[in-house]
C-alpha cells in the first residue's frame, strides 16, 4: 500500500509538474493586425525557437480560411490556397507541394499552436513586423490572395485546384454594370442544398439559385463602382468541402435593365413540357434554371433532374424557350429567368413558383 501511495503521490507531482512547465511558456507582449485592424487571440501569441506561434483557429479565420483538425492533421482552405500541417512534424505543404517548417506545430493545454508567418504567407498574405512597436501587421488583398507560393528549388509545380469555371463576370474582370449577373459551373456536382454565397462579406444565398451544376445571383440594388469579392462554399456530392473566391470589378453604368414573363404566370400548374416566353431589352441572353425545389432559407435549390438553358432574345426583346422537366404530379416548381444585357452585362431577374400537373 505504501508502494502505491508513493506512485500515485510520485504520478500527481509529475504532472503538476509538465502543468506548470506548460503554464511558463511565454505569452507575447505583441499585437497582431491584419489590414490594420487588430486581432485578438485567446490564448494569446507565444514565442518558440525564435518563433511566433498562434491559435490554430484564431489565424486562418482571421484571415478568411476554413480549417479542419482532425488526427493531429490541420488542413485550411483559404484565398485559393491549400494548406497541410501535422502536430509535432516540420513538414507542411501548400497546393500539394512540399514546405518545410523551422519549428513544428505543437499543442500547449487545450490549445494548437501553428507559426504565424508561415500561415499567413501561404495564404497570400504580407507579413510585416514592427520591433520597436511590438506589431505584426498582416496584410490581405486580390494581389496578395492571387500570388503564388514559391516552390523549393526541384518542387513539381501543381496547379490549385479550381471548383468554379465559366464565370461571369470573368475572374478579375471588369464590367460596366453595377449590377451584373453574377453566374457560374461547378467543376464537378455538388450538393445544392450545402452551398453559400457572400458577395463583400455579405450573406446572398437566399437570393441566388444553386443547382447541381451552378450558381447564378443577380444583385437586388446596384454594387459600388469598385472591385468586389464573392466567395462559395459548400460540398461535392462526394461529400468534400470547398471553397473558392473570386473578384471582379463593376463600372458606372446605371442600371436600365429589365424583364418581363408573360407566360406562365405566376403560382400556375405547368405540364412536364412547358414554354418560358417574356421580354427583356433587345438581344439579351436570357438564362433559365427550374425544378423541382427544396428551399433552403429562401434559396432556390435545385436538386438533379433539373433544367438549365439559355435563350437570346430578338431585336425586339422578346424571348421564348421550352422547358422539360421530370417531376412527380403536384410537385413544387422553382423556375429563376436571368437577362443579361449584352453591352453593359447588368442583370434582370425574374423568380416564379409553379406546381406540376
Amino acid at each position: 500500500m505504501i508502494s502505491s501511495l508513493i506512485v500515485r503521490r510520485t504520478t500527481a507531482a509529475l504532472g503538476a509538474v509538465a502543468a506548470s512547465l506548460a503554464l511558463a511558456v511565454p505569452a507575447l507582449a505583441l499585437s497582431v493586425t491584419v489590414n490594420g485592424q487588430t486581432t485578438t487571440f485567446n490564448p494569446p501569441p507565444i514565442e518558440r525557437a525564435g518563433r511566433v506561434f498562434v491559435p490554430l483557429r484564431g489565424v486562418f479565420e482571421a484571415l478568411g480560411a476554413s480549417v479542419v483538425y482532425q488526427g493531429g492533421v490541420i488542413n485550411a482552405t483559404g484565398n485559393g490556397q491549400r494548406i497541410s500541417l501535422t502536430i509535432g512534424s516540420q513538414a507542411a505543404t501548400v497546393n500539394g507541394q512540399p514546405q518545410t517548417l523551422d519549428v513544428a506545430p505543437f499543442i500547449i493545454g487545450a490549445s494548437t499552436y501553428v507559426p504565424l508567418r508561415f500561415v499567413s504567407e501561404a495564404l497570400g498574405a504580407g507579413v510585416n513586423y514592427d520591433a520597436s512597436n511590438q506589431i505584426v501587421a498582416l496584410t490581405t488583398g486580390r494581389s496578395a490572395a492571387m500570388a503564388p507560393p514559391v516552390a523549393p528549388p526541384g518542387a513539381i509545380a501543381m496547379t490549385h485546384r479550381h471548383y468554379l469555371r465559366n464565370l461571369e463576370p470573368a475572374y478579375g474582370g471588369t464590367v460596366a454594370s453595377t449590377r451584373p449577373t453574377l453566374q457560374g459551373e461547378f467543376s464537378e456536382p455538388v450538393d445544392p442544398n450545402s452551398i453559400h454565397m457572400t458577395l463583400d462579406g455579405r450573406d446572398v444565398t437566399s437570393a441566388a439559385t444553386v443547382s447541381p451544376n451552378g450558381f447564378v445571383y443577380s444583385p437586388a440594388s446596384p454594387l459600388e463602382s469598385s472591385e468586389h469579392t464573392a466567395l462559395i462554399t459548400g460540398r461535392l456530392q462526394s461529400g468534400q468541402p470547398f471553397q473558392e473566391p473570386y473578384t471582379f470589378t463593376t463600372g458606372t453604368a446605371a442600371p436600365v435593365n429589365s424583364i418581363y414573363v408573360a407566360t406562365p404566370p405566376e403560382g400556375s400548374t405547368v405540364p412536364n413540357t412547358f414554354t418560358i416566353a417574356g421580354k427583356t431589352v433587345p438581344n439579351a441572353r436570357v438564362h433559365i434554371v427550374a425544378g423541382a425545389t427544396a428551399t433552403v432559407g429562401g434559396m432556390f435549390a435545385f436538386g438533379a433532374g433539373n433544367y438549365t438553358g439559355d435563350a437570346i432574345a430578338d431585336p425586339s426583346g422578346h424571348f421564348e424557350q421550352s422547358v422539360t422537366l421530370q417531376t412527380v404530379s403536384g410537385a413544387s416548381i422553382g423556375v429563376t429567368v436571368i437577362s443579361t444585357d449584352p453591352a453593359t452585362k447588368e442583370a434582370a431577374e425574374k423568380k416564379l413558383r409553379l406546381r406540376a400537373q
